[in-house]
């Protein structure tokens, strides 16, 4: 889908599919190839307003430079007077947050198999130097397939060098952040973990009613499991292996996929049909 100049006369826009900060996400059809695809169409005034270009120009940038099943493609961008419009691909099924909360709780084989992907994917991100910070339910997106699908890298950075800023969404900041240390990859294998107990248990780890207990119970891994048949003593013990206040010894991406719990449960096509979510 590459050509030298894009514009919204390129597309048939359908049906309104989301919203964000900054915009409104449509279907969409490319004219010339009847492609189908999401726009994601972003304000110019809202960008001024919340002072965003270089975050946009960041996140652009950096998701245009990444190919891999598991990552949301972003195929082009073009801009006018009033918007800038990313091109991204569609995926159908929407976001894992809408699904899990009408769920309740995944079933271990879907909970491994969503794990298993985003460590493959995450992996990938590292290797060229990306680091994600901001992974939660909302950022994932199922493709017709029931594939997940990593999106938003408006938090995203590339770099070797450790980052000191504080992002991403309260009940999934690593403890080095709270704290306001300098982070480097390892904050995506913490949030990993964070994701592996509300996929099995339906809720965050170290939620509490107030945002400041929350922030002290990261910084403690105040780490509970409720009394449940359901969850395994395997999947425990991997949210355990990554829920580690010291980066440096949470358990690495390659070792995620050789863990027994991943290996037991995870669907090696990394998709998942309706019927087998919960």
């Amino acid at each position: 889908m590459e050509r030298p100049q894009w514009s919204l006369s390129d597309f048939e826009i359908g049906k309104f599919i989301g919203e964000g900060k900054f915009g409104k996400v449509y279907l969409a059809r490319e004219k010339q190839s009847g492609y189908v695809v999401a726009l994601k169409v972003i304000f110019k005034k809202k960008l001024e307003k919340y002072r965003f270009h270089s975050h946009l120009r960041r996140e652009i940038e950096i998701q245009r430079g990444l190919d891999h099943p598991n990552v949301l493609r972003l195929f082009a961008w073009f801009h006018d007077a009033d918007r800038v419009v990313l091109v991204l691909e569609y995926a159908a099924r929407g976001e894992l947050y809408k699904l899990l909360r009408s769920i309740g709780r995944f079933s271990e084989r879907t909970a491994a198999t969503y794990a298993a992907s985003l460590a493959g994917a995450l992996a990938y991100c590292h290797k060229k130097q990306v680091i994600h910070r901001d992974i939660k339910p909302e950022n994932l997106l199922l493709d017709i397939e029931g594939r997940l699908k990593i999106a938003d890298f408006g938090w995203a950075v590339q770099s070797n060098a450790k980052r000191h800023t504080l992002c991403g969404t309260i009940d999934y900041l690593a403890p080095e952040m709270v704290e306001k240390k300098a982070h480097g990859y390892a904050v995506d294998n913490w949030t990993l973990g964070i994701l592996c107990y509300e996929f099995l248990y339906g809720s965050p780890p170290f939620e509490a009613a107030e945002q400041n207990d929350t922030l002290m119970r990261i910084v403690k891994v105040d780490l509970m499991f409720p009394l449940t048949p359901y969850v395994s003593a395997d999947a425990k013990d991997l949210i355990c292996k990554l829920l580690v206040k010291d980066s440096s010894k949470r358990i690495s991406l390659d070792d995620i996929l050789k863990h027994p719990w991943i290996i037991k449960n995870a669907d090696p096509s990394g998709s998942i049909s309706p019927s087998e979510r919960s």
